[in-house]
């Protein structure tokens, strides 16, 4: 039997939907769907985030509150695939907004050119919030990888050893380690015939979220113009982590709208999504109220999917 491959699909209660239909299109999408695992973590089975619960933690050189309910609270989990792998074999971790389009079995096979770490740059205002790159999506050595201890490196923060911003743009690691994918396989906000995974990654506009009050942190540091962090800082402050916070709004391509919901109403037919939990989480205010509604006019998704040479309409 060869190393084991795994994609994980990262997620806590608020996004578990989400990460429910991204576990479907990975196999979905695949031609070889039998050649690896798909795992959803949730940060709720880990039971060390409740340590942390109110603490301040350093992120992008300010001090802010660890928030469990927080919408993005699961991302410290991207480094825990490798140890729940026992350092052996590949795995690919992912958001829980982000979906295949292309076929993540190609991206397990790939050549990683004797780097450790695979994932895309960020360009544009995103390089200068985030850093360099972006481990929303990574292809992982895991026997290469065996620093990666995600309880012990979450607790530097909270000492001031770590910082989130750092952690999260791999700035501790060693930069030969790391290799460069296309960006295709992280397509922020942008669906395609190129596309290989979108990665709906405004979470202002989250398809399954439209018209609900906002519910994450936002970033409180942001270099180019440092009144913007007083602002936000202050905001907090006054008025609680998300109050003053708008309402998601609609996501400006229809398409990836569509996408998500056509997959969703494949989730249902197949019954790795219930009606009964569907309804719990938007009775939770974690999906909009009008899914169903939706799931019921969307197209197939392989329509959607043969159509996206097409113009986008207005």
């Amino acid at each position: 039997m060869g190393e084991p491959r795994c994609v994980f699909v990262h997620t806590n209660d608020k996004q578990y939907i989400g990460a429910l239909v991204s576990a479907h299109s990975m196999k979905r999408q695949s031609r070889r769907p039998d050649s690896f695992e798909v795992r959803i973590i949730r940060r709720e089975d880990f039971p060390f985030f409740e340590r942390y619960e109110g603490k301040n933690y350093l992120r992008g050189g300010s001090w802010v509150p660890w928030l469990n309910e927080d919408l993005q609270s699961f991302t410290p989990l991207r480094f825990a695939p490798p140890e729940l792998m026992g350092y052996r074999g590949r795995a690919v971790v992912v958001d829980p907004d982000i979906f295949a389009v292309g076929d993540v079995a190609e991206l397990l096979d790939r050549d990683m050119g004797g780097k450790a770490i695979v994932c895309r740059t960020h360009d544009g205002v995103k390089l200068a919030v985030r850093g360099r790159w972006a481990s929303s999506v990574m292809l992982l050595d895991c026997a290469r990888l065996t620093h990666w201890k995600v309880e012990e490196q979450f607790g530097k923060l909270f000492t001031g050893e770590l910082d989130y911003k750092q952690w999260m743009g791999l700035e501790f690691e060693d930069p030969a380690l790391i290799g460069e994918i296309e960006p295709e396989w992280n397509d922020f906000d942008r669906l395609t015939a190129a596309t290989k995974m979108v990665h709906m990654t405004r979470r202002s506009t989250q398809p399954w979220k439209t018209g609900l009050k906002m519910d994450y942190l936002p970033v409180e540091h942001f270099a180019p113009f440092p009144p913007f962090a007083w602002l936000m800082k202050a905001r907090r402050k006054l008025f609680g982590p998300y109050g003053l916070l708008p309402r998601y709004r609609r996501h400006p391509d229809r398409r990836q709208e569509a996408f998500f919901f056509a997959l969703l109403r494949e989730c249902l037919e197949q019954g790795s999504v219930s009606e009964s939990l569907l309804r719990e989480h938007v009775a939770k205010k974690h999906i909009r109220p009008d899914a169903f509604e939706l799931l019921e006019r969307v197209p197939p998704v392989d329509t959607i999917l043969n159509e996206l040479s097409a113009p986008l309409a207005a």
